[in-house]
Order: structure tokens, then C-alpha cells, then sequence
């Protein structure tokens, strides 16, 4: 019989092979791959709860991890099948028809794709048990019978197994290979599509005075590599830019149909904005401040004429992402757009090249579609986006709020004159004011950077006599409404997170 060590091995060697081969013929076919069909299934279903937490543990390394965890039940899954194929290769037979129905569902119900998506995870899966039937049994056909020395052995042959087993083991990781190289292909493509250039704004430019920056850590404008980056999207989308269009439609009078040369065609409009994920716990990092450039959504909604029953706008990915505001946002005199751009550059693809949807002073899961598809005019009841059945607020409002930066909680400061900074915001309102408490002592207001926008965040900073010991800094905002942010603290769902940020420094 097979030692249960080589058996386990056989079954690992056979899915590594059926999941190689499901990659790379997703992969020729333009479609996800088998594991980021299933990742993706598993991030629609999974609880709130759970999402949350990912966040919490891996930040935006999240997606990775549950690749990752994929990978790993896969390994173990077909680890078990090796072994189960020593007496029940039934049985071993039927987990690897498993993995391919389950990747084969999870392929076929992705946004956009056919039947044929079914077709890598079931061929990988099929290739799967063909090797663990080849590896096995050519190991565990009984004890060994030598009727005469012209006979070869019938039983367990160590170098045949290894030879063939590394055969397949080969196999699988050139097929992997190629798989990645294939999807890279695919995405230099898409990077070799975005423009180098931007069409002129109509109006005058930007311009960030150099009093707006008094924060010494944080830059006032957040360059795209730092820009955070929070979606569902295991991969990039499969975009090509020739096809690429954005349909408006719905409650409205004439739709429109708009492809990305008719917006760069459009007047351009170029404004400085803060995002921020509803993620964000207090004090976090899920904010960030940019100059977009593009398309003022209210000029391209009056021209298709809004009908009266519109409740709310609508927008689905690419990728098939949805979200839903109200319509009263896009139609205030606030500058919300559909953005092409960012920094002075075309859209990064990370952060929804050809086109995404920038809503100043709302929380980017009910506004900020990357990969922007299309754009419905409808009621409230006629469509859900992605995060509100999933325990989050329909309407998410930007709350007041604000953050230290300078010193990091746990550093260690010299005593002595020093400076605490930082970031406040609260877009729409804007930033009437920050403070800043130490211990248990007074608020003490904070310097303001130069206001260049009430929809970016606002820099501030003091100065403060570090003395010897363990303190504690909080800070709070309040808004040009005469709001300050609460102290009561609150977790972000379902509407963002609250309270003051609250570090500890030692002052040696």
C-alpha cells in the first residue's frame, strides 16, 4: 500500500494541477480566475461582522489574506483527498468534482459572465482527479507480485510515483506561471490605454497655497500611490477602453450614452476633494485628499432631463459593484462629478480608470463607484446597493471629525518645546475649528492651515511644553455649522465611526 505521506502528497500534487489549469484557462479565456471567483462569492456572502474585522486585522492587505485562506483550504481539501484515496477513491474522486462545481457556480453567477465561465474549474478540477487516479493507484495496486524476474513490481514504486508526481507538480507550476503572465498581459494592456495627458479645464486650475500645508507628516494633497484603496475587487476589471461606455438611464427624459472620448470632449471641471471609506475607525487611515478633475455630474444629468419620481442615482461597476445616493446630491450646486482623472493624471486603474463617480461629503459605499458602467435615475425601492442590505445606512453623510498625526500614539517625545498636528474634516461644512486637550487640562485651539476647499480636510497644529511623564492627547473639530464632533464613541457601521482620537505619548 501507499505510505499516508505520499498520498497526502499525491493529493496535493492534483489540486495544485486543478487549480493551475483552472487559472490558466480562465485566464485565455478573459475570464477571473477560479479563486478570485470564489473570493468573490465568499466577500458577497460573508457577514458584515466578518468584513469588518478582515479590515481591521489585514487593512487593505484584506483581499490578499483571503486569497491567500483560499489557497490554504484548497491545499488541506486536497490534502484530505490524497488520503481518502488510499481506500475510497470514490469518495476522492467526488471532493474533486466538488471543487469544480463549487468554482463552476461561483465562475457563472459573477457579474457579466456566462456559462462558459464554468468550463476552467471544472477542465482544472477533471485534470485534478485524473492525476490523483494516476498517482494512487499506480502506488496502491496491492502487494507487490514477482512471478519471475521478467515481471516489473505491480505494488508501490517510490521513483515511479516521484517521477510521475513531479511531473504534475511541474506541470502545475509552469501552468501557474503562464496563468500570471497571461493576467499581467491583460492588465499592462489596460495601464497602456490610460492617457498621458488630460483635457485643459475649463476655468481656471487648482492652486493650494503653501499656507494649506502646516501638518509635517500628512501632505495636503495625497499623491495617487498613497491614495487609499478600499473595494470588493480581487482583480482589475476587464475593461477595454475601444467598448468602454456609461450608460444614463432610467427616470429620465432622453438617456444617454456616454464613451470616454465624448467625456475628455465635455467641459472639464478640476476641484480638490476628500474621500473617506465608512471603515474608518476613528484616528484611521481610510481618508484621503486629491485634486479630480472630469465631468460635473449635474450637467450630464439636466441634459438627460431627471423625471420627477427620481429618488435616487444609481451606479454600477464594471465589475458589477453597486451603490445608491440621493439624487438631491448630485443635483445641490455640489461639485460632484464623474471623475477621469486625479493629481493632474488620468485615473490610476487602481482607483477606477476609465472613469468613477467622486460625491463631495458622502462615504465612498454609497458614491464613489470606480470602473463607472452605468448610471440609473430610480426610486429607492427599485434598486439596493451593494453595502445596505448588508447592515450599512442607506444615506451616509460625512461626519465632522478629525485626527493626530504628529506624535504617533506610543511614541516617545523629547521634552521640551514641541508640536502636536494633524487633520480635520467635514465636507460640505467645512472647518470652523480644531482643539486640542492634553491630560486632563483645558482645550486649547489649534493653528488652521489655509482653507482651499469646504469639501477637502483642513490641516492644524499647536505648539505644546512637553514635560517629563505619560500623556494623553485628544483632539475634536467643529464644523462651519457650529458642530463639534461628539465625544461619544461609536463603532463605523452603519454610518461611521465617532468620538474623539485619543493617543498616548511618553515624554522623556
Amino acid at each position: 500500500m501507499i505510505p499516508r505521506r505520499y498520498a497526502s502528497l499525491a493529493g496535493l500534487v492534483a489540486g495544485a494541477a486543478a487549480v493551475s489549469a483552472g487559472m490558466l484557462l480562465a485566464a485565455l479565456g478573459g475570464a477571473a480566475s477560479p479563486i478570485d471567483s470564489v473570493g468573490g462569492e465568499v466577500i458577497d456572502r460573508v457577514p458584515p461582522w466578518l468584513k469588518e474585522l478582515a479590515i481591521q486585522w489585514f487593512g487593505t492587505n484584506d483581499k490578499l489574506a483571503l486569497q491567500l485562506g483560499i489557497v490554504i483550504i484548497l491545499a488541506a481539501a486536497a490534502t484530505a483527498a490524497g488520503l481518502l484515496a488510499i481506500g475510497r477513491r470514490r469518495l476522492a474522486m467526488a471532493a474533486f468534482a466538488a471543487f469544480g462545481l463549487i468554482g463552476a457556480a461561483a465562475a457563472v453567477h459573477r457579474p457579466g459572465a456566462g456559462w462558459a465561465a464554468a468550463l476552467p474549474p471544472l477542465s482544472g478540477a477533471a485534470l485534478g482527479a485524473a492525476v490523483l487516479a494516476r498517482l494512487v493507484p499506480t502506488a496502491s495496486a496491492g502487494p507487490a507480485e514477482t512471478p519471475g524476474p521478467s515481471r516489473a513490481p505491480l505494488g508501490w514504486d517510490r521513483r515511479r510515483f516521484l517521477t510521475t508526481g513531479g511531473a504534475a507538480a511541474a506541470g502545475a507550476m509552469v501552468a501557474g506561471g503562464l496563468a500570471r503572465s497571461v493576467d499581467g498581459r491583460r492588465v499592462a494592456s489596460i495601464r497602456q490605454d490610460i492617457p498621458t495627458s488630460l483635457p485643459p479645464v475649463t476655468g481656471p486650475p487648482v492652486l493650494i497655497p503653501a499656507g494649506a500645508e502646516v501638518n509635517p507628516v500628512t501632505p495636503f494633497v495625497t499623491p495617487n500611490r498613497d491614495f487609499y484603496r478600499i473595494d470588493t475587487a480581487l482583480s482589475f476589471p476587464r475593461i477595454a477602453l475601444d467598448r468602454w461606455q456609461v450608460a444614463i438611464s432610467g427616470l429620465v427624459d432622453r438617456p444617454l450614452t456616454l464613451t470616454y472620448d465624448d467625456l475628455r470632449r465635455r467641459p472639464q471641471v478640476e476641484r480638490v476633494i476628500t474621500l473617506a471609506c465608512v471603515s474608518n475607525e476613528v484616528g484611521g487611515r481610510y481618508i484621503s485628499n486629491a485634486v479630480f478633475q472630469g465631468v460635473l455630474l449635474a450637467d450630464v444629468l439636466n441634459e438627460a432631463g431627471v423625471q420627477a419620481g427620481a429618488e435616487q442615482v444609481f451606479s454600477t461597476s464594471v465589475d458589477g459593484w453597486t451603490c445608491g445616493f440621493p439624487v438631491a446630491a448630485a443635483l445641490d450646486g455640489r461639485d460632484a462629478m464623474i471623475a477621469l482623472g486625479m493629481n493632474g493624471e488620468a485615473l490610476p486603474l487602481e482607483h477606477g480608470f476609465p472613469a468613477r463617480l467622486v460625491v463631495p461629503g458622502l462615504y465612498g459605499y454609497v458614491s464613489a463607484t470606480k470602473w463607472l458602467k452605468s448610471i440609473e435615475l430610480t426610486t429607492w425601492d427599485g434598486a439596493t446597493g451593494y453595502w445596505v442590505p448588508r447592515g450599512w445606512a442607506r444615506e451616509a453623510p460625512i461626519k465632522t471629525q478629525s485626527r493626530i498625526d504628529v506624535p504617533r500614539s506610543g511614541q516617545t517625545v523629547a521634552a521640551g518645546p514641541a508640536r502636536i498636528a494633524g487633520v480635520a474634516w467635514a465636507q460640505r461644512r467645512g472647518i470652523a475649528e480644531v482643539e486640542v486637550r492634553v491630560d486632563d487640562g483645558p482645550w486649547q485651539e489649534a493653528d488652521l492651515g489655509d482653507d482651499v476647499s469646504d469639501d477637502a480636510w483642513r490641516q492644524w497644529v499647536i505648539d505644546w511644553e512637553a514635560t517629563a511623564g505619560r500623556h494623553t492627547i485628544q483632539v475634536r473639530a467643529t464644523d462651519r455649522t457650529g458642530t463639534t464632533q461628539t465625544a461619544d464613541r461609536a463603532a463605523p457601521a452603519p454610518d461611521g465611526a465617532t468620538g474623539y482620537h485619543t493617543i498616548e505619548v511618553t515624554v522623556a
